[in-house]
């Protein structure tokens, strides 16, 4: 209690005064003054909080000792990896056990048709699915140790997760095909995996394997498709020495010949994850449960304290359930009783499905953010619309830098909440991988969507990841530290001058997450693993002072140009597709040439709008392709990302040649991973390449 003297020093009033000032104050001032002090509790009482980073960000991994300039992560203790979180979940197997205790037996798998609400089966339903099925493979031959190998040919859908989990129920191990791979690489996976049995979503897939085994000795014998096949596949089937029936029918087989389950064990196989490469036939990486299992385990430690997954949790599942990343989510997911929602299958209706299904954690790929961004700066289209969006980016970031994420701030009533109602409006995780991420286009996803958005990089070999951002780092422009359940070294590679001393070099990692090797290539595979079971990446990294790894090149595709300068085109690529203007790039170069040229694909939703702002022209995509000047603006806001990039002279492109169909899986210039097929692209482009070499003076 403050004294009297205190308060006449101050000359304020009297406490009797105050008393009797308030007694006889008009009622209207004493509402005001009421109505400040609430909104003064109010504000003090929801005002955001920080949380908390789990560690010391300023040193987020540390040497491994004796360990040849190896890091780990700092939650690890002393020597090892991070094998599993749980002690009851060491297997996928296991992994859904304890979904299903943890969920009591809710849902678990749901999907919906055009214009419905989401349907969803139970953890027990999914159980006794996956129990049914797992018997009928039983039945029909296959066993842990003879015939362990089930293709599964599907797109994203309950079937395909149940088909898994019943290999995972009897110790058998499935194997993904997708379509994209090509007839020729189905057909070799066939024959590398010897698959007996395939489980396809849709007629024309089945189709497809029976085009890809005629006029050969083939190892299959049994086809099930998730629709009723029709007399004249079956016949078709029976032809090629194959019985096609139904999932249904198979199901019906395996609950009148029900077996106990065959629980697997750490170190059995459990995938064989074919990738797809740049070149060559696709390799069929082997992925063990504890391999899967670590991988899960270290992402949920990663975040168990600021953002731990439970039941009530949905997953959109729509990213390609053949690659790991995908996979990794759904194991995640299952293990903590969640749900996973799936797509109509139809990408283009995938923003129907997110208003339906509300998720709570979605994974996308830098794709999808390129477009999103895009689709926000384009709607931007006046400069007090556009101040206004970078001004309300500028506050919510500053908050985000102390720690706070949310999605109430006035910002997001203005300006960021259409946004967040893009994908549901209940997103609270997402993670991006797969490919490099741009640090603007990242800070600015996180500050609009207001949830925490993690980072990640790795690759099938390492499972799916071995390096992810960590909850409160919420700077952009480095894949975070080395995930618990690995350690990540670098090498050098002399001839680019990246020396593991000076903290750079390919990056390599070890651990419980490293793959077994390639199915059946004893080659590729000590090309890939050295003796002491390191995985070399092919990326290029650099450690950071806060013990972050940031990746900053590549090394399978550096070449030497005439002078002797080492090239890595697909970072030059990376900031280049940066352009507005610009949806894809192909640098090239060689040892023949002096400088770089490109093949540029302008980006058909963004070039009118950008053109019109730019350089006030207006017309089709084709007519504005096709005009030089449009070319030379092109040229020119590349060369000045490239400049501000950090790009030597020598990095710059002098040229390019406008082309108008994106490069894609379809026209065999894409990977089903996305990446460029280089030699392919080369060849393709070689009459454009020359004329633009021909047009340069030197």
């Amino acid at each position: 209690m403050l004294s009297q003297d205190f308060l006449h020093k101050l000359k304020m009033p009297h406490l009797d005064d105050i008393s009797q000032f308030i007694r006889t104050a008009p009622t209207p001032m004493l509402v005001s003054m009421g109505a400040v002090a609430a909104a003064a509790t109010y504000y003090l009482a929801t005002r955001p909080k920080a949380l908390p980073p789990i560690y010391n960000l300023d040193m987020q991994s540390a040497e491994v000792p004796g360990g040849d300039l190896a890091r780990q992560s700092v939650l690890l203790n002393g020597d090892g990896y991070l094998t599993h979180i749980y002690d009851d979940a060491r297997t996928m197997y296991d992994f859904f056990l304890r979904g299903v205790r943890v969920s009591k037996n809710g849902p678990c798998l749901g999907s919906r048709k055009p214009k419905q609400a989401y349907e969803w089966m139970s953890y027990r339903e999914v159980m006794e699915r996956a129990e049914n099925l797992g018997s009928a493979f039983l039945h029909k031959g296959h066993s842990k140790t003879g015939d362990p190998h089930i293709g599964i040919f599907c797109q994203n859908r309950p079937e395909w997760t149940i088909s898994e989990l019943a290999c995972y129920t009897y110790s058998l191990v499935s194997v993904p095909l997708y379509d994209t791979l090509g007839t020729e690489s189905i057909a070799y996976i066939i024959d590398k995996a010897s698959i007996s049995t395939i489980v396809c979503d849709v007629a024309d897939k089945v189709s497809l394997v029976l085009d890809c085994v005629k006029d050969t000795t083939h190892s299959v014998k049994t086809i099930i498709v998730m629709e009723t096949p029709t007399a004249g596949l079956i016949e078709r089937g029976r032809q090629a020495g194959i019985h096609i029936l139904s999932l249904q029918e198979m199901e019906t087989l395996g609950k009148s010949n029900h077996q106990l389950p065959v629980p697997p064990r750490q170190d059995d196989m459990a995938v064989i994850c074919f990738t797809s490469g740049t070149t060559g036939h696709p390799k069929g990486a082997m992925l063990t449960h504890g391999n899967i299992v670590s991988n899960c385990s270290a992402f949920l430690k990663l975040t168990e304290l600021c953002c731990p997954l439970c039941p009530s949790d949905v997953h959109m599942s729509y990213l390609p359930l053949a690659h790991m990343f995908e996979r990794v989510v759904q194991g995640v997911m299952l293990v903590q009783g969640a749900r996973i929602g799936f797509f109509q299958g139809n990408i283009h209706r995938l923003a129907d499905d997110l208003n339906a299904l509300k998720p709570t954690v979605f994974p996308v790929v830098p794709r999808l953010l390129n477009r999103m961004y895009d689709k926000i700066f384009g709607q931007a289209n006046t400069s007090v619309k556009r101040w206004l969006l970078e001004f309300a980016f500028r506050r919510k970031q500053a908050e985000l830098m102390k720690g706070i994420v949310r999605r109430d701030s006035i910002w997001d009533r203005l300006i960021f909440r259409k946004v967040q109602a893009h994908l549901g409006g209940r997103v609270r995780l997402m993670i991006t991988g797969a490919a490099p991420i741009s640090p603007t286009i990242l800070s600015f996803l996180r500050v609009a969507l207001g949830c925490q958005f993690y980072e990640g990089y790795g690759q099938t070999e390492c499972t799916a990841g071995c390096t992810m951002t960590v909850p409160g780092d919420w700077s952009a422009g480095h894949v975070g530290a080395p995930l618990p359940c690995n350690w990540v070294k670098l090498v050098d590679v002399a001839e680019m001058n990246y020396l593991a001393v000076n903290g750079e070099g390919e990056v390599c990692v070890k651990g419980a997450n490293v793959f077994q090797g390639y199915l059946k290539d004893p080659e590729k595979t000590a090309e890939t693993i050295d003796g002491d079971g390191w995985v070399h990446t092919g990326d290029i990294g650099k450690w950071l002072p806060n013990g972050t790894l940031k990746i900053v090149d590549r090394k399978k595709h550096i070449f030497k140009l005439a002078q002797g300068e080492y090239i890595a085109p697909e970072k030059i690529e990376n900031i280049y597709t940066r352009s507005g203007a610009v949806a894809q790039v192909f640098v090239h170069g060689d040892s023949l040439q002096a400088c770089l040229v490109a093949v540029v694909v302008p980006d058909p939703d963004f070039l009118s709008g950008w053109t019109e702002r730019m350089l006030g022209l207006q017309g089709s995509y084709q007519e504005l392709c096709d005009r030089a000047e449009v070319k030379a603006a092109i040229l020119e806001d590349m060369l000045r990302l490239g400049k501000e990039g950090g790009l030597k002279s020598f990095e710059q492109v002098k040229a390019i040649h406008i082309h108008t169909e994106l490069f894609s899986i379809e026209n065999g210039l894409l990977t089903p991973t996305m990446k460029a097929k280089r030699n392919e692209m080369r060849q393709h482009f070689r009459a454009q390449i020359d004329e633009l070499y021909a047009g340069i003076k030197m």
